[in-house]
């Protein structure tokens, strides 16, 4: 009894089972990203062939405020902390890739300059924005609309919801196809394999290097695919128990767009509970849809790119000698990588009180 009670007040409280290290991860420009339980780090391969790195302190809002943690409240937590630091993670790892800032515009100057905020901020700020119009348009307006044009015609809620998530999931798995289409975006695909694969080698106790990772597969139970994938399932439960049912597509995109935090609350839990749970029949057809979609999001990655993968993984678990082997061989050029990589650090630290203040703001 006593155990049981344990494990109820770990995963009440968001304690990892059986005191696991938990990595997450998230593929950027020519990098990754890996967050560990102290150091967030990226790591991105620059032109030159060289890996470089960058790190910040893990934010952790539940350590302040532990409701944070609690169930439901937790996945929306996590959920916006992706959105919100994820987009300035994507634009920090493009800069360290050598990549072209974008300069911005007068209108994003005069905001910055209102708001007392750094201009790189208010960009950031825009883009996310954009990020959250574009997706409630695509996946909860367009379906909505198209639920309350088929009302005139289906009377039956069960049946029109369920239309209605069909579409949802269509345009999602549509607009996940077309984006692996893309060039740069395919290459963000191979590193978000490297991602996984570097990760599962570390959850298999296994040493972290190129040839261990290289074995194990692309498709990680705990991926952000699968977790969207599980929201646009769920939603089709929620909505059509507490969405309104009104022929009006403003009520009902309302109502959806109030219940949001609730779908990514309960998703988020299922999302961990599969993860954890035993490999039972029942739990395998219940992550199959989304190891299936990360066919798509992930692919297989090259060497060098498992490299920077595991430089990123390393850095996160603040291991000693992150770097290649060839960068401690010649002591002189060991010391200028050793230098380069300090100053990286000095300047993610840095930064880290202010990403940390974004994340729990937002």
């Amino acid at each position: 009894m006593a155990n049981k009670w344990q494990k109820f007040k770990d995963w009440f409280l968001g304690n990892q089972p059986d005191g696991r290290v938990s990595v997450g991860g998230q593929a950027v420009m020519e990098g990754v990203m890996m967050q560990g339980p102290n150091i967030t780090a990226i790591a991105v391969r620059q032109p030159n062939g060289k890996i470089v790195y960058k790190t910040r302190k893990t934010a952790k809002p539940g350590k302040k405020y532990p409701f944070l943690k609690w169930p439901l409240i937790r996945g929306v937590v996590s959920f916006v902390m992706s959105l919100v630091v994820g987009m300035k993670i994507l634009t920090q790892s493009a800069e360290m890739a050598g990549e072209q800032a974008e300069e911005p515009s007068k209108f994003e100057k005069k905001v910055a300059a209102m708001l007392h905020m750094k201009v790189d901020d208010v960009m950031i700020m825009f883009a996310v924005i954009l990020a959250v119009i574009l997706s409630i348009g695509l996946f909860f307006a367009l379906p909505t609309a198209i639920e309350s044009f088929l009302k005139r015609f289906i009377s039956d809620r069960f049946t029109l919801n369920l239309l209605g998530g069909l579409v949802r999931i269509t345009v999602f798995l549509l607009y996940v196809f077309l984006c692996s289409r893309l060039k740069e975006i395919r290459r963000v695909f191979q590193y978000h394999g490297a991602e996984h694969k570097s990760i599962f080698c570390f959850e298999a106790g296994e040493e972290l290097t190129v040839e261990n990772a290289r074995k194990f597969g692309r498709l990680h139970p705990r991926c952000g695919t699968s977790f969207l994938m599980i929201v646009m399932v769920i939603s089709i439960l929620i909505f059509m128990i507490f969405g309104s049912d009104s022929s009006n597509v403003f009520a009902r995109l309302g109502s959806r767009l109030a219940l949001l935090p609730l779908v990514a609350g309960v998703s988020y839990e299922i999302l961990k509970g599969l993860a954890y749970a035993e490999d039972k029949p029942i739990v395998k057809a219940l992550k199959w849809p989304g190891l299936m979609v990360q066919k798509i999001t992930t692919a297989e990655p090259d060497d060098k790119m498992l490299e920077v993968a595991l430089v990123s993984l390393k850095v996160a678990l603040e291991m000693r000698d992150p770097l290649p082997a060839e960068y401690y061989e010649k002591p002189d050029e060991a010391k200028a990588d050793a230098s380069d990589a300090a100053a990286i650090d000095a300047h993610g630290e840095a930064d880290a009180a202010a990403d940390k203040a974004d994340a729990i703001g937002a």
